[in-house]
């Protein structure tokens, strides 16, 4: 039985379902979620739930995520992504400096408002958007706080920000910046390339998305498919699996003894006095080996812990 977290660097035009497929086979499990999706063009970062796993979802540090992006301006699309239709606009390529590009973003620093786009996921009424969306049906859509923490220029390897594309008489058509974003769970990166290109009127859209960080889990740790068919083949899949300790490792620990393992496998509560924790903290319980027997909430007011998830 295989349970942990896999962090897998998802390749360009894969959905996340296919990832899941993919790593069925692979994994020889059915038993695989995920934490968050990826836009089919999109890649990067993509935290996969194995086995008992699959259950911590909702205790995984996941709030913020952090992206590199490439901004196309000069034309907007349906979608607001490459993958979209051009859309017909007003908006004509201008000649903009580094510094009014820095001045604009400057907007989108901090909590903001997002009206999430048409083609996303997010249901109305149960009804997901992007299923109107292809019906060439737009309805209004409240706006969502959500928060920016950092929103600078960058230039990734073998790109460069600023790049322009010119037509035959070297008239500028488009033009692509960098941009690196750090924002929370819930942020559309291509409502944000197309609000900047509102703000600077020239129009935009998303042409590259590559998620860099969800939560606690980055890069460094992620392989990509053909790595983890390897790795399964060559039997060390133990060096890319976190644990469900480690996954949930944000959490403050408690150490159960043999009796309190038993007693928390019925769902028993733990008497336990602990000045620092509030009330409701989420705690994570685990023997001395460290591996997680179960996720709990300490009660202040009565000194226990009820224990919420068993994973034993």
């Amino acid at each position: 039985m295989i349970d942990g977290i896999l962090i897998v660097d998802k390749p360009e035009n894969f959905t996340s379902h296919d990832v899941v497929a993919r790593l069925r086979r692979i994994l020889k499990t059915k038993r695989i979620g995920h934490t968050g999706t990826l836009d089919p063009f999109a890649t990067g970062v993509l935290v996969m739930l194995v086995g008992k796993a699959t259950r911590l979802a909702q205790f995984l540090d996941k709030d913020a995520k952090e992206y590199e992006a490439v901004v196309r301006f000069g034309c907007a699309t349906d979608t607001g992504d490459r993958t979209g239709e051009l859309r017909i606009t007003n908006y004509e390529l201008r000649d903009f400096s580094e510094d009014e590009l820095e001045t604009v973003l400057v907007n989108f620093r901090g909590e903001i408002e997002q009206t999430p786009p048409m083609y996303s996921a997010k249901k109305v009424d149960g009804v997901k958007l992007y299923e109107l969306a292809r019906k060439g049906v737009e309805i209004e859509r409240k706006p969502v706080k959500i928060s920016i923490y950092e929103l600078e220029t960058i230039s990734p390897p073998g790109t460069q920000s600023g790049t322009e594309e010119k037509t035959k008489n070297q008239k500028p058509k488009t033009k692509d910046h960098a941009l690196r974003v750090k924002c929370s769970a819930g942020t559309y990166i291509r409502t944000l390339a197309e609000d900047i290109g509102r703000k600077l009127e020239v129009g935009a859209h998303l042409a590259e998305l590559r998620r860099t960080k969800a939560g606690k889990f980055d890069l460094a740790k992620a392989v990509t498919i053909e790595e983890l068919e390897t790795i399964v083949f060559e039997n060390r899949l133990d060096e890319v699996l976190i644990s469900m300790n480690e996954a949930v490792s944000h959490l403050p620990p408690v150490v159960l003894s043999a009796q309190e393992i038993e007693d928390t496998s019925h769902g028993k509560r733990l008497n336990l006095a602990n000045d620092d924790w509030a009330d409701n903290q989420t705690v994570r319980m685990i023997d001395e080996a460290e591996n997680l027997i179960a996720v709990g909430f300490y009660i202040k007011a009565e000194n226990f812990i009820q224990p919420k998830l068993v994973l034993i």
